[in-house]
Protein backbone atom coordinates (compact mmCIF):
# COMPACT_ATOMS: atom_id res chain seq x y z
CA UNK A 1 0.00 0.00 0.00
CA UNK A 2 1.36 3.44 -0.97
CA UNK A 3 0.87 6.08 1.69
CA UNK A 4 -0.24 9.47 0.45
CA UNK A 5 0.26 12.41 2.76
CA UNK A 6 1.65 15.91 2.40
CA UNK A 7 4.30 17.92 4.20
CA UNK A 8 1.56 20.37 5.11
CA UNK A 9 -0.33 17.64 6.91
CA UNK A 10 2.81 16.79 8.85
CA UNK A 11 3.19 20.45 9.77
CA UNK A 12 -0.37 20.55 11.07
CA UNK A 13 0.17 17.43 13.17
CA UNK A 14 3.36 18.88 14.65
CA UNK A 15 1.47 22.10 15.43
CA UNK A 16 -1.24 20.16 17.28
CA UNK A 17 1.44 18.40 19.32
CA UNK A 18 3.29 21.65 20.03
CA UNK A 19 0.24 23.68 21.07
CA UNK A 20 -1.62 20.89 22.84
CA UNK A 21 -4.87 21.17 20.91
CA UNK A 22 -6.50 21.68 17.54
CA UNK A 23 -7.84 25.16 18.27
CA UNK A 24 -4.48 26.63 19.29
CA UNK A 25 -2.75 24.83 16.42
CA UNK A 26 -5.25 26.23 13.92
CA UNK A 27 -4.61 29.78 15.14
CA UNK A 28 -0.85 29.30 14.88
CA UNK A 29 -1.19 27.93 11.34
CA UNK A 30 -3.71 30.58 10.23
CA UNK A 31 -6.31 28.02 9.23
CA UNK A 32 -9.77 27.19 10.51
CA UNK A 33 -9.98 24.48 13.14
CA UNK A 34 -12.31 22.21 11.08
CA UNK A 35 -9.92 22.39 8.11
CA UNK A 36 -6.88 21.58 10.26
CA UNK A 37 -8.72 18.74 12.02
CA UNK A 38 -9.70 17.28 8.66
CA UNK A 39 -6.11 17.40 7.40
CA UNK A 40 -4.78 15.66 10.51
CA UNK A 41 -7.54 13.03 10.23
CA UNK A 42 -6.52 12.41 6.60
CA UNK A 43 -2.92 12.00 7.72
CA UNK A 44 -3.91 9.47 10.38
CA UNK A 45 -6.02 7.62 7.83
CA UNK A 46 -3.10 7.52 5.39
CA UNK A 47 -0.75 6.23 8.10
CA UNK A 48 -3.33 3.73 9.30
CA UNK A 49 -2.94 4.73 12.94
CA UNK A 50 -4.09 7.40 15.37
CA UNK A 51 -1.56 10.01 16.37
CA UNK A 52 -3.60 11.78 19.03
CA UNK A 53 -6.04 10.89 21.73
CA UNK A 54 -8.73 13.59 21.68
CA UNK A 55 -10.28 14.73 24.95
CA UNK A 56 -12.24 17.66 26.42
CA UNK A 57 -9.04 19.09 27.92
CA UNK A 58 -6.95 18.86 24.78
CA UNK A 59 -4.98 16.13 23.07
CA UNK A 60 -2.24 13.72 24.06
CA UNK A 61 0.04 11.66 21.87
CA UNK A 62 -0.78 8.00 21.43
CA UNK A 63 2.08 5.47 21.67
CA UNK A 64 2.20 5.44 17.87
CA UNK A 65 2.18 9.24 17.87
CA UNK A 66 5.26 9.34 20.11
CA UNK A 67 7.26 7.54 17.44
CA UNK A 68 5.70 8.91 14.27
CA UNK A 69 5.67 12.58 15.26
CA UNK A 70 9.41 12.42 15.95
CA UNK A 71 9.87 10.99 12.45
CA UNK A 72 7.58 13.69 11.04
CA UNK A 73 9.83 16.36 12.53
CA UNK A 74 12.85 14.72 10.91
CA UNK A 75 11.07 14.64 7.54
CA UNK A 76 10.15 18.32 7.76
CA UNK A 77 13.72 19.25 8.73
CA UNK A 78 15.11 17.24 5.80
CA UNK A 79 12.64 18.90 3.43
CA UNK A 80 13.63 22.34 4.72
CA UNK A 81 17.31 21.57 4.22
CA UNK A 82 16.62 20.26 0.71
CA UNK A 83 14.93 23.55 -0.14
CA UNK A 84 17.80 25.51 1.42
CA UNK A 85 20.38 23.51 -0.54
CA UNK A 86 18.55 24.19 -3.79
CA UNK A 87 18.35 27.90 -3.00
CA UNK A 88 22.05 28.03 -2.12
CA UNK A 89 22.86 26.64 -5.56
CA UNK A 90 21.18 29.65 -7.13
CA UNK A 91 22.50 32.50 -4.99
CA UNK A 92 24.40 32.64 -1.67
CA UNK A 93 22.59 33.98 1.38
CA UNK A 94 19.24 34.01 -0.36
CA UNK A 95 15.84 32.82 0.78
CA UNK A 96 14.74 32.42 4.39
CA UNK A 97 17.47 32.84 6.99
CA UNK A 98 16.43 32.37 10.63
CA UNK A 99 19.12 33.72 12.96
CA UNK A 100 19.15 33.37 16.74
CA UNK A 101 21.18 35.86 18.81
CA UNK A 102 21.89 36.06 22.54
CA UNK A 103 20.75 39.29 24.31
CA UNK A 104 24.31 40.31 25.26
CA UNK A 105 25.30 40.42 21.57
CA UNK A 106 22.13 41.42 19.72
CA UNK A 107 21.91 45.16 20.58
CA UNK A 108 25.57 45.79 19.75
CA UNK A 109 25.95 43.77 16.54
CA UNK A 110 22.55 43.65 14.81
CA UNK A 111 22.22 47.41 14.10
CA UNK A 112 25.25 47.14 11.80
CA UNK A 113 24.85 43.53 10.67
CA UNK A 114 21.26 43.66 9.39
CA UNK A 115 21.69 46.68 7.05
CA UNK A 116 24.92 45.21 5.66
CA UNK A 117 23.24 41.84 5.09
CA UNK A 118 20.30 43.40 3.28
CA UNK A 119 22.54 45.67 1.21
CA UNK A 120 24.77 42.87 -0.08
CA UNK A 121 22.27 40.01 -0.21
CA UNK A 122 18.92 41.47 -1.18
CA UNK A 123 17.37 38.05 -1.73
CA UNK A 124 17.82 37.11 1.93
CA UNK A 125 14.63 37.05 4.01
CA UNK A 126 15.92 37.38 7.56
CA UNK A 127 14.08 36.43 10.73
CA UNK A 128 15.75 37.29 14.04
CA UNK A 129 15.15 35.59 17.39
CA UNK A 130 16.67 36.81 20.66
CA UNK A 131 16.92 34.29 23.52
CA UNK A 132 19.35 32.61 25.89
CA UNK A 133 21.97 30.26 24.47
CA UNK A 134 20.24 27.13 25.78
CA UNK A 135 16.93 28.10 24.19
CA UNK A 136 18.60 29.02 20.90
CA UNK A 137 20.55 25.76 20.77
CA UNK A 138 17.36 23.73 21.29
CA UNK A 139 15.57 25.64 18.54
CA UNK A 140 18.56 25.25 16.23
CA UNK A 141 18.78 21.49 16.66
CA UNK A 142 15.00 21.11 16.26
CA UNK A 143 15.15 22.95 12.93
CA UNK A 144 13.36 26.12 14.03
CA UNK A 145 16.50 28.21 13.46
CA UNK A 146 19.20 27.99 10.79
CA UNK A 147 22.15 29.52 12.63
CA UNK A 148 22.83 31.13 16.00
CA UNK A 149 25.21 33.91 17.08
CA UNK A 150 26.42 33.08 20.59
CA UNK A 151 29.37 32.98 22.96
CA UNK A 152 31.19 29.75 22.13
CA UNK A 153 32.15 29.06 25.77
CA UNK A 154 28.57 27.84 26.28
CA UNK A 155 27.38 24.26 25.73
CA UNK A 156 27.03 23.93 21.96
CA UNK A 157 27.16 20.14 21.77
CA UNK A 158 25.63 18.79 18.60
CA UNK A 159 26.51 21.97 16.68
CA UNK A 160 29.23 22.95 14.26
CA UNK A 161 30.89 26.14 15.47
CA UNK A 162 33.11 28.79 13.88
CA UNK A 163 34.76 31.48 16.02
CA UNK A 164 34.40 35.02 14.70
CA UNK A 165 35.90 37.41 17.26
CA UNK A 166 36.90 37.79 20.89
CA UNK A 167 35.03 40.24 23.08
CA UNK A 168 36.97 41.48 26.09
CA UNK A 169 35.41 42.92 29.27
CA UNK A 170 35.05 46.37 30.74
CA UNK A 171 34.40 47.23 34.38
CA UNK A 172 31.37 49.50 34.85
CA UNK A 173 31.53 51.66 37.99
CA UNK A 174 29.54 54.56 39.35
CA UNK A 175 31.36 57.86 39.04
CA UNK A 176 32.09 58.17 42.74
CA UNK A 177 33.50 54.65 43.17
CA UNK A 178 37.13 54.60 44.37
CA UNK A 179 38.22 52.50 41.37
CA UNK A 180 36.65 55.02 38.98
CA UNK A 181 39.14 57.67 40.05
CA UNK A 182 42.28 55.67 39.25
CA UNK A 183 44.25 55.86 36.01
CA UNK A 184 44.92 53.03 33.57
CA UNK A 185 43.47 49.55 33.33
CA UNK A 186 42.22 47.64 36.35
CA UNK A 187 43.61 44.33 37.58
CA UNK A 188 41.30 41.37 38.18
CA UNK A 189 42.33 41.26 41.81
CA UNK A 190 41.15 44.88 42.18
CA UNK A 191 37.53 43.93 41.54
CA UNK A 192 35.55 43.63 44.80
CA UNK A 193 33.49 40.48 44.20
CA UNK A 194 31.05 41.38 46.95
CA UNK A 195 29.96 44.38 44.83
CA UNK A 196 29.69 42.46 41.54
CA UNK A 197 26.22 42.44 39.97
CA UNK A 198 25.33 39.70 37.45
CA UNK A 199 22.55 38.86 35.05
CA UNK A 200 19.93 36.37 36.20
CA UNK A 201 20.47 32.64 35.86
CA UNK A 202 20.21 31.42 32.28
CA UNK A 203 22.43 34.13 30.79
CA UNK A 204 25.79 32.65 29.87
CA UNK A 205 27.44 36.03 30.43
CA UNK A 206 27.05 35.58 34.19
CA UNK A 207 28.96 32.29 34.10
CA UNK A 208 31.62 33.83 31.88
CA UNK A 209 32.09 36.80 34.22
CA UNK A 210 32.40 34.46 37.20
CA UNK A 211 34.96 32.39 35.28
CA UNK A 212 36.94 35.45 34.19
CA UNK A 213 37.09 36.75 37.77
CA UNK A 214 37.77 33.24 39.09
CA UNK A 215 34.78 33.57 41.39
CA UNK A 216 32.33 31.14 42.84
CA UNK A 217 28.80 32.39 42.17
CA UNK A 218 28.13 32.62 45.91
CA UNK A 219 30.96 35.15 46.18
CA UNK A 220 29.01 37.72 44.11
CA UNK A 221 25.98 39.79 44.99
CA UNK A 222 23.00 37.45 45.47
CA UNK A 223 20.32 39.96 46.54
CA UNK A 224 19.76 41.19 42.99
CA UNK A 225 19.87 39.64 39.53
CA UNK A 226 19.13 41.66 36.39
CA UNK A 227 17.33 40.50 33.27
CA UNK A 228 19.31 42.80 30.96
CA UNK A 229 22.53 44.77 30.72
CA UNK A 230 20.50 47.98 30.71
CA UNK A 231 19.12 47.13 34.15
CA UNK A 232 22.59 46.20 35.41
CA UNK A 233 23.96 49.60 34.39
CA UNK A 234 21.01 51.39 35.96
CA UNK A 235 21.77 49.62 39.25
CA UNK A 236 25.44 50.59 38.95
CA UNK A 237 24.43 54.22 38.35
CA UNK A 238 22.35 54.00 41.55
CA UNK A 239 25.52 52.90 43.39
CA UNK A 240 24.13 49.44 44.15
CA UNK A 241 27.21 47.64 42.85
CA UNK A 242 29.56 47.26 39.88
CA UNK A 243 29.46 44.96 36.86
CA UNK A 244 31.44 43.69 33.90
CA UNK A 245 30.30 44.76 30.45
CA UNK A 246 31.22 43.27 27.05
CA UNK A 247 33.69 45.51 25.24
CA UNK A 248 31.47 45.54 22.16
CA UNK A 249 29.07 47.68 24.20
CA UNK A 250 31.64 50.46 24.68
CA UNK A 251 30.31 52.69 21.91
CA UNK A 252 26.65 51.77 22.39
CA UNK A 253 23.94 53.96 23.84
CA UNK A 254 23.62 51.91 27.03
CA UNK A 255 27.29 52.48 27.86
CA UNK A 256 26.58 56.22 27.99
CA UNK A 257 24.30 55.82 31.00
CA UNK A 258 24.65 58.92 33.18
CA UNK A 259 26.99 58.48 36.10
CA UNK A 260 28.78 55.41 34.68
CA UNK A 261 32.55 55.13 34.25
CA UNK A 262 34.01 52.31 32.13
CA UNK A 263 37.48 50.93 32.87
CA UNK A 264 39.49 48.39 30.90
CA UNK A 265 40.80 45.16 32.42
CA UNK A 266 44.50 44.55 31.92
CA UNK A 267 44.07 40.76 31.96
CA UNK A 268 43.47 38.75 28.81
CA UNK A 269 39.87 38.19 29.83
CA UNK A 270 37.41 37.71 27.01
CA UNK A 271 34.54 35.65 25.64
CA UNK A 272 34.57 34.26 22.11
CA UNK A 273 31.65 35.09 19.83
CA UNK A 274 30.87 32.73 16.97
CA UNK A 275 28.25 31.15 14.77
CA UNK A 276 26.81 27.66 15.31
CA UNK A 277 24.69 25.52 13.00
CA UNK A 278 23.63 21.91 12.52
CA UNK A 279 26.54 19.80 11.23
CA UNK A 280 24.45 18.39 8.36
CA UNK A 281 23.18 21.78 7.21
CA UNK A 282 23.75 22.33 3.48
CA UNK A 283 24.29 26.07 4.04
CA UNK A 284 27.92 26.09 5.23
CA UNK A 285 28.91 28.56 2.50
CA UNK A 286 26.08 30.88 3.57
CA UNK A 287 27.14 30.75 7.20
CA UNK A 288 30.79 31.40 6.35
CA UNK A 289 29.67 34.50 4.44
CA UNK A 290 27.52 35.50 7.39
CA UNK A 291 30.50 35.10 9.73
CA UNK A 292 32.44 37.64 7.65
CA UNK A 293 29.55 40.08 7.88
CA UNK A 294 29.34 39.59 11.65
CA UNK A 295 33.08 40.24 11.92
CA UNK A 296 32.73 43.48 9.97
CA UNK A 297 29.74 44.53 12.09
CA UNK A 298 31.59 43.97 15.37
CA UNK A 299 32.92 46.95 17.28
CA UNK A 300 36.54 48.00 16.82
CA UNK A 301 37.05 47.12 20.49
CA UNK A 302 36.85 43.36 19.87
CA UNK A 303 39.78 41.05 19.19
CA UNK A 304 40.23 38.56 16.35
CA UNK A 305 41.22 34.96 17.08
CA UNK A 306 44.89 34.25 16.39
Amino acid sequence: MTMQFTLRQLEYAIAVDKHGGFGAAAKACFISQPALSAQVAQLENSLGTQLFERGPRGVTRTPAGENLLARARAILLAASELEAAAQACLEPLSGDLRIGVIPTVAPFTLPRLVPALHARHRAARVTLVEATTEALRERLLSGELDVILVATEADLSGCEVVEVFRDSFLVALWRGHPLAKEEGALHLEDIPSEELLLLEEGHCLSRQVAAVCRLQEKATRTDFRASSLVTLLQMVALERGITLLPAMARTSEIANTAGIVLRDLDAEAYRTIGLAWRPNSPRRVDFELLAKLVDEAASADVMRPT
